[in-house]
């Protein structure tokens, strides 16, 4: 049984356009290929035609796991959210207790997780470590790096 995951309406909207896109394009690319291929003679020996039809098994493969993740995702009503503690969507800004770093995270599924835009995972050790906390409250986050303790600053959406 799989697990439901939660995303934004973009992120929702992403996941289904990049499904869509394999389903249609993708499919069609790859049969072109093998199409291309078989056109070249003797199948047994046909290094080009082996290559097209593996790139197909992965291309099925990928396809199954997006529909898959799309048939387990639940779009966040970002009304219901409670910004008295730290939640999926919420944008924390914490404070490192030993160098005084502050820094502003958005907690989001893994799929959406994007250290660039400060996206990070529920599911990464400081996702996981900030879960639940409220308002001035320490969370203490075991990182590969070792043992590390942020305040909560702010809490919103």
């Amino acid at each position: 049984m799989s697990q439901v995951s939660y995303y934004t309406k973009e992120g929702l909207e992403r996941l289904k356009n990049e499904l869509s896109e394999l389903k249609t394009k993708g499919r069609a690319d790859i049969a072109r290929q093998i199409a291309e291929a078989r056109d070249k003679g003797d199948l047994s020996e046909n290094a080009e035609y082996d290559a097209a039809k593996d790139a197909q098994g992965l291309l099925e493969l990928k396809i199954s796991k997006l529909e898959q993740i799309v048939a387990n995702a639940r779009e966040i009503d970002e009304s219901q959210l409670d910004t008295s503690k730290v939640s999926i969507m919420s944008k924390v800004t914490i404070r490192n207790k030993k160098n005084n770093m502050k820094v502003t995270y958005t907690l989001v599924s893994e799929e959406e997780a994007d250290l660039k835009s400060n996206k990070i995972s529920v599911k990464s050790p400081i996702g996981q470590g900030l879960m639940g906390k409220k308002l001035g409250e320490t969370a203490v986050v075991k990182a590969p790096a070792g043992t590390m303790e942020f305040e909560i600053m702010d809490i919103s959406l």
